[in-house]
């Protein structure tokens, strides 16, 4: 069975609009308020970049915790045509972390083929300039071809750590400059989608907890994401079966898990679903906070799954009968649940009337409207919370 999950209202934020209430000096307002990027330029040979990345002590590329792997085989060897034809590839921008690491803001895909490649992970295929070529490994390549590709380079632009000193004045953290600079790279190419973006941008004791919990048996069964089996794969390798997901691909699936975190708390419903997301992702944990997050939001998740047989945040089948799982009914679902969690047992012996107060409320158009998100405004998502509070447990 193939189950689509249908997300309600874009992230998006909603602009403001405000204006100033008197002009401003130009030449007084950037003296005050800009601030200036500290990087360094490097070049990498290709060989520098598989061994930089396998040692995993400077350059940390792990496409769980960021973006994960999209590019095909084609698309990998064009590049790799790019650089024995010697024509200019954009650079990868890498950030220092505090662990004295570069981390990857852009150019992900690119240092993975170059590793891929050179560890003979694939052929070259869809060459159209070098032809002859399709169809070769790095270890098999003749020693001209092979010279070739061992002086080409990689160009990386390095954002240090003195940006943040830098950006002290205007109260501008670390994160808020690389999500500035993530914003302005982010025009070409294969765009990063927002949750992309807050993964790069978050690393830490809470995204591994997202990660771990996408990877749970219940939450893959529910969103029909092939399961996660491997005991210990090497940081660099993806199941194919979840690649070929398109909510995995995407994290779709760690928006659904960071979903339940952003609308647990009341007082983070505000402004648009983006900026609570993006808030939640800023949680700074511990290990043991880490633990009893992860028990609440399975238990929750758990007490669905059987209060409604295994059909938790279904939609009514659409005209082909297919399946469709919304993201705004789980997410309300799971929100007014941990409200509701003190009175469990009352919701539970009142399993019935509860799936008949759904199945009433998903043929009543303005309802159905409400819960299924599609307003993007912190009153609609409060809105469709409450409605699933009073369908959950009406007294």
């Amino acid at each position: 069975m193939s189950v689509e999950v249908v997300f309600g209202e874009p992230e998006e934020e909603q602009e403001a609009g405000q204006q100033e209430g008197g002009k401003l000096d130009p030449d007084e307002f950037f003296a005050k308020n800009a601030f200036r990027i500290v990087y360094q330029t490097n070049n990498f040979f290709l060989p520098q970049v598989r061994d930089l990345i396998d040692k995993g002590e400077i350059l940390n590329l792990r496409p769980e915790y960021q973006r994960r792997l999209r590019w095909t085989s084609v698309q990998k060897s064009k590049l790799v045509e790019s650089l024995l034809l010697n024509i200019p590839v954009p650079p990868v921008f890498l950030y220092e972390s505090d662990a004295a690491r570069y981390e990857v803001m852009d150019g992900q895909q690119r240092l993975n083929a170059v590793r891929e490649f050179i560890a003979g992970d694939f052929a070259l295929s869809g060459l159209t300039v070098l032809k002859p070529l399709n169809g070769l490994r790095y270890s098999r390549c003749p020693p001209r071809i092979k010279r070739a590709l061992d002086r080409g380079t990689l160009s990386a632009v390095v954002l240090l750590l003195e940006s943040e000193k830098d950006a002290t004045t205007g109260q501008l953290t670390l994160t808020d400059i690389r999500r500035f600079i993530f914003d302005r790279l982010n025009t070409g190419g294969t765009k990063l989608n927002p949750q992309e973006i807050r993964n790069a941008l978050n690393p830490g004791i809470f995204n591994r907890m997202i990660l771990d919990l996408t990877r749970h048996s219940l939450f893959t069964r529910i969103f029909d994401i092939p399961p996660y089996s491997e005991a210990d794969p090497n940081d660099y390798y993806e199941n194919p079966a979840r690649q070929k997901n398109s909510l995995y691909s995407t994290m779709g699936d760690c928006q659904l898990v960071v979903r339940y975190f952003a609308l647990r708390d009341q007082t983070n419903i505000r402004g648009s679903m983006k900026s609570m997301l993006d808030r939640a992702m800023c949680a700074q944990i511990t290990e043991s906070e880490k633990d009893a997050l992860q028990s609440e939001y399975i238990d929750r998740l758990l007490f669905l799954d059987e209060l409604f047989l295994g059909h938790a945040f279904e939609l009514l089948p659409d005209e082909k009968g297919h399946v469709r799982l919304s993201a705004a009914v789980y997410d309300s679902s799971m929100a007014a649940m941990n409200e509701l969690w003190s009175e469990r047992e009352a919701v539970a012996a009142d399993a019935q009337g509860v799936r008949a107060r759904m199945a009433t409320a998903l043929t009543n158009g303005e309802e159905l409207t409400l819960l299924t998100g599609a307003g993007n405004t912190a009153n609609s998502i409060k809105g469709r919370i409450n409605l699933m509070r009073k369908i959950l447990h009406p007294e």
